[in-house]
């Protein structure tokens, strides 16, 4: 079968969304598919590459070359509309290609949405967030969870989120293509039934099927090449916590929780770093920045406890995944797609989002058993194999096939 996946970043940048598109592009090849990636270009990259036997197609997006349009110059997003030039370098990809499906995985999708009937490809586009109802992709209002959409309610919050200049274009933008979305696409996939709740998917008519994320089964760890990233971390036996280091992913309360323990070990945070960052860390804290993917499964490995205290709702929480196949036991927020992953008081402990008292808790409770933690890291490593590639991947091929038997 011959799959296009579409994405906005690929590798080089990766991070949760593009470590799963690399990820199963490879898998697909590896299972005799053609599978191709057509993403963004980011300057000093090549227009064309082959990894592992996928083709890499990296197109010069209109939108792109408008640097000032970006708070980040190096995460330079699709915006949600059809970008022309875009629209013009995906159709020389898929006239070369010729795919059977089309994958998509964010707002790159809506340069892809005109060539549709034209390719006659079928269309599958994978939810890794809450972009089918909401513009900011976060469902989140006022600093918690979003109560469902409204006109005023929707734009006051995206222009605060994009700025005014940005925030009323984007969510008209978003609205309409969205409606298109909804009848181009043959199948959606959710990441979690959070997702496809917070998303509208459920009752709604649409065709889904909720299939999570994955991991490898076969985690190649190559520590040499990783040295200079690896020397940074204290003795083995740490707290780990692995994400961008936003208020979102309750990095404050994380501080806030480790300050009221005793005598407990470091607290390692690798991850990128944002405006509302902390400057302020507590004593024993170890901030390493990001970290390439391999040595952060290191990191997972050398740690005792793998915290993730998101006050947002997670759709999914790649690093849950990737620290219970390294067997570390998990602290996580009760929100989200999270609870879809972590068992309570079987692989880990589910906390209250933003409580800094039971997250203090738990960590303390942990690390005062230690005999808990290796039953909750055998436990994690077990309910892990559930998330790896050869259990995911053939529910995602078996839609494939499904969507192409359709006249």
């Amino acid at each position: 079968m011959h799959i296009l996946m579409i994405a906005q970043f690929a590798t080089p940048i990766i991070g949760g969304e593009e470590q799963h598109v690399v990820n199963l592009s490879r898998e697909l090849v590896k299972r005799g598919h053609r599978v191709a990636i057509a993403t963004i270009k980011h300057p000093g990259q090549a227009d064309f590459e082959i990894d592992v036997g996928v083709r890499i197609y990296r197109l010069q997006g209109t939108t792109q070359r408008m640097g000032w349009l970006y708070s980040e110059p190096g995460r330079r997003h699709a915006p949600p509309f059809p970008d022309p030039e875009m629209v013009f370098g995906l159709r020389r990809v898929m006239a070369q290609e010729r795919p059977d499906v089309v994958h998509a995985h964010n707002w790159l999708l809506f340069s892809i949405l005109p060539l549709i009937p034209w390719s006659k490809a079928r269309l599958v586009v994978t939810l890794h967030d809450y972009s089918l109802r909401c513009a900011t992709k976060r469902y989140m209002y006022r600093g918690a969870p979003c109560s469902g959409p409204g006109l005023l309610k929707c734009l006051s919050c995206t222009s605060k989120h994009f700025g005014a200049a940005k925030g009323v274009p984007t969510y008209l933008f978003s609205q309409g293509t969205s409606l298109l979305e909804r009848k181009a696409v043959d199948m959606f996939l959710a990441v979690s039934q959070a997702t496809a709740v917070d998303n509208g998917l459920v009752s709604s008519g649409l065709p889904y099927q909720v299939i999570p994320n994955f991991v490898p089964d076969d985690l190649r760890l190559e520590q040499d090449i990783l040295d200079p990233y690896l020397t940074q971390l204290p003795e083995d036996g740490y707290l780990l916590f692995v994400g961008d280091l936003s208020t979102e992913k309750g990095i404050d309360v994380l501080l806030k929780a480790y300050a009221k323990l005793k005598n407990a070990p470091p607290l390692v945070l690798i991850g990128r770093r944002f405006a509302d960052t902390t400057s302020e860390l507590p004593n024993n804290v170890l901030l390493l920045g990001s970290w390439p993917h391999s040595a952060v499964m290191h990191a997972w490995r050398r740690s005792c406890i793998a915290l993730v205290p998101s006050v947002w709702s997670e759709p999914f929480g790649m690093v849950v995944i990737e620290a219970m196949a390294s067997g570390r036991p998990v602290i996580a927020s009760r929100i989200g797609g999270i609870p879809d992953i972590v068992i309570d008081g079987e692989t880990g402990l589910l906390v209250t989002p933003g409580d800094v008292d039971s997250l203090s808790e738990a960590i303390e409770k942990l690390l005062l058993n230690p005999e808990m933690r290796e039953r909750f890291g055998e436990a994690g490593r077990r309910r892990g194999l559930e998330f790896q590639a050869s259990v995911v991947v053939p529910r995602i091929e078996q839609v494939y096939r499904s969507i192409t038997a359709v006249g």
